[in-house]
């Protein structure tokens, strides 16, 4: 077990909490948001771009990087780290979510999950065991518990069911990592996740089971997945309550500014999301006073970069204006330089989310945060 994580300061008249997190491959400060980067690159970016944004920490898929490049290739690389060139710290996500969305081409049991490759149709077996071997091949700092992420809106006897595996998984997650060694010499740290879809008596089961393992940290799985967001956000602070205060708390898949905003404010630590890098390439910019569509014909002459005072290089060299020609014309560098900017306005907002609480003024931060966007995104 782990004692390096530790809360700097929390905000007296909520749940919000700056941290520190150290890694073999870096000190995360918390709150944090991390770029999906599903087979080893977060899309469009270099690892130098990355940085350029403030981005501390990326997300891995084990699933998908175990079919494509494969651990063969991982492992002869020496490691996840070595084979992308990334020196920062690198989180992995279990192949979880996959039960999820690829419903379709996989079948679950009480061992494990069957999945179809989703390129060539092969068979593959997922098992506590094979994740955590999976992990320990692609050497993230950080990585997941196996788990069975339900879809909402789904029925109480199913959710229990998910709820039951999940347990198990656990269990037999924690054995397996313990039972083993980190392949390239750093440490790993392993998370549990919390399920329980939204039936706060399965979620309050499953933390109080999940924590009684003793993980270093913990997630809560299982949201953003169609549940409206007043759901989501009670759910999150129904989860936070029952977790432990000195342990890290991701919450997974999430988020937009205004989740980031919330789910903060509700005790969360670690965020992941595609939306900043997803709807980068598609045109879609977010600013303090909500997200523009590059595409608008409004912009066809605008002179002024995507946002007034942002330091990221898109802004400092590209106008609006440009950038929508860019889009049209479906050149490469339109959606790098969004992306770019996106991850640079994410990585800005839980930096300055931390000095707000750290200085004792994230309330006045969270009413700021909404006066300049109101309910846009």
């Amino acid at each position: 077990m782990i004692d390096k994580f530790f809360v700097l300061e929390a905000d007296h008249s909520g749940g919000a909490r700056a941290g520190v997190l150290h890694t073999g491959h870096g000190v995360i400060n918390t709150p944090v948001f991390m770029p999906v980067g599903t087979y080893g690159a977060v899309k469009s970016l270099s690892p130098i771009e990355l940085k350029e944004t403030g981005s501390q920490i990326i997300l891995g898929n084990a699933y998908h990087l175990y079919i494509r490049p494969g651990l063969e290739t991982i492992k002869e690389m020496g490691g996840l780290h070595n084979f992308i060139g990334w020196d920062r710290p690198i989180l992995t996500d279990s192949g979880g979510f996959q039960v999820f969305s690829l419903a379709k081409i996989r079948e679950i049991d009480d061992d494990g999950v069957t999945f179809r490759d989703h390129v060539d149709g092969t068979k593959h077996r997922f098992t506590p065991s094979i994740v955590m071997n999976v992990e320990r091949t692609i050497g993230a700092d950080i990585i997941m518990a196996f788990d069975e992420c339900a879809p909402y809106p789904s029925s109480l006897d199913y959710v229990y069911k998910a709820e039951r595996r999940t347990a198990k998984w656990a269990a037999l997650s924690k054995e397996s990592f313990e039972s083993s060694k980190p392949f390239y010499g750093d440490e790993q740290f392993l998370f549990g996740i919390v399920q329980g879809g939204t039936y706060k008596e399965l979620r309050e089961k499953s933390a109080k089971e999940i924590v009684s393992l003793g993980f270093d940290g913990y997630a809560v799985g299982g949201l953003a997945v169609g549940e409206p967001e007043d759901i989501m956000y009670e759910i999150c602070e129904f989860n936070t309550s029952l977790l432990p205060n000195d342990k890290p708390r991701y919450i997974m898949g999430v988020g937009r500014p205004k989740d980031l905003i919330e789910c903060v404010a509700r005790g969360i630590d670690m965020f992941d999301c595609v939306i900043p890098t997803r709807n980068g390439r598609k045109g879609t910019v977010y600013t303090k006073s909500g997200k523009l569509n590059l595409n608008n014909s409004k912009y066809k002459t605008d002179k002024d970069p995507i946002e007034e005072g942002c330091a990221c290089s898109s802004c400092k060299s590209y106008s609006k204006g440009y950038l929508r020609h860019l889009f049209k014309m479906k050149e490469t560098l339109a959606g790098r330089a969004a992306t770019l900017h996106n991850l640079h306005y994410f990585n800005t907002l839980m930096s300055d989310m931390r000095k707000a609480i750290v200085g004792g003024n994230f309330d006045d931060f969270r009413a700021e945060f909404y006066s300049e966007i109101g309910e846009k995104e």
